[in-house]
């Protein structure tokens, strides 16, 4: 089965066969490399630029507005913010012009801890991103909704932020995708490069069927009574274990996968909390105006009378950085016994 780097790469080929996509560029994205990840490794539409992330996005935005699809990418959402500003005016180019002008492109990058990269390979951005308005916002948990989240932003008409979890991108997945082969050694010699000499190597796309995940629709990867947690990208795995291990003790614990940052699926979040009654947010940004707390207040405003705890907010500690040895990672960002911890602490409340 897929990993995220290879499921993200055949859903690039598609978009480039089937949805007009004709630029995908960035640092070391095209030939030989294929992406520090490997993600675009064989694309027929592929290019390099030099080391300038404003230059990057200001590419990115003017194929769109003149008509094109692209896909651009920055290496590391580490190196991203300089380019803010830009990202704001993507964001409201349609608002402003009156519905004029639209800048429909798909930035990718790869964001979180989990590769022990320290200070400048460990960022998270999904909260920065979700103060963005004009823009969808995707991070997926799986290869599978890696790949239909990307044909879905290929294919809308907004600016679409493509957040790649970097802990995730080898990852396998637990389904198959349509067409996909059987066998990981027949998928990787099909589109994997070869290592040494890559000169006369061309990949052999398998013909993946349609597969589409909605931006904007969530979905619930554990079921649970007692307890809803709500998070994506990698904790969607710590969220998952830790159910899993308070199930051992009696516990059932919800477990939702966001998938979109914005547009966020309120309804599965307001349907999952009225019946479990209590709620924790959990992703590795950093605590402070952090986008749980967004959730969290929402779920205070609309949801008051049917909770029975005060919703709380699991993420990343108030840091500069973090550091390079494992446990400085781990001591940084929510590990399974956090998140075990939290939800013992909910669970034991009672109104």
């Amino acid at each position: 089965m897929a990993n995220m780097a290879q499921a993200i790469r055949m859903a690039l080929h598609y978009g480039e066969e089937n949805l007009g996509v004709q630029d995908i560029f960035g640092q070391d994205v095209g030939a030989p490399l294929g992406g520090v990840f490997t993600a675009t490794q064989g694309l027929k539409t592929t290019w390099n630029t030099p080391l300038d992330e404003r230059g990057i996005i200001g590419m990115a935005m003017g194929i769109a507005m003149a008509g094109e699809k692209c896909v651009a990418e920055i290496q590391f959402c580490d190196y991203i913010f300089n380019t803010i500003d830009l990202l704001k005016m993507a964001g409201n180019t349609h608002w402003v012009s009156n519905g004029n002008y639209s800048v429909p492109f798909v930035l990718m990058t790869p964001v979180g801890a989990g590769i022990r990269g320290s200070v400048y390979h460990s960022h998270s951005f999904d909260s920065w991103a979700s103060r963005l308005p004009g823009w969808k916002v995707v991070m997926p948990s799986t290869p599978a909704d890696a790949y239909g989240l990307m044909i879905s932003a290929l294919e809308d008409e907004n600016p679409v932020l493509f957040l790649k979890p970097k802990a995730l991108m080898r990852v396998r997945g637990e389904e198959l995708l349509p067409g996909e082969p059987e066998s990981e050694k027949d998928l990787k010699a099909m589109i994997d490069a070869p290592i040494g000499d890559r000169s006369k190597w061309k990949p052999k796309w398998p013909k993946i069927g349609e597969h589409r995940i909605p931006i904007g629709k969530g979905k619930i990867t554990r079921e649970g009574e007692e307890l809803t947690i709500v998070t994506c990208g990698r904790d969607v795995l710590f969220c998952n274990q830790a159910a899993d291990e308070l199930a051992k003790e009696g516990h059932s614990v919800e477990v939702i996968d966001l998938r979109s940052i914005y547009p966020y699926d309120w309804e599965l979040i307001k349907e999952s909390v009225t019946k479990t009654r209590k709620v924790l947010f959990v992703n590795e940004d950093t605590e402070v105006t952090n986008f749980g707390e967004h959730l969290s207040y929402r779920a205070t405003k609309e949801l008051f009378y049917q909770l029975d705890a005060a919703p709380e907010v699991l993420a990343g500690k108030h840091l500069p950085g973090i550091g390079l040895h494992p446990n400085l990672e781990d001591a940084s960002v929510p590990q399974v016994k956090d998140i075990c911890d939290c939800a013992k602490k909910l669970l034991s409340e009672r109104p």
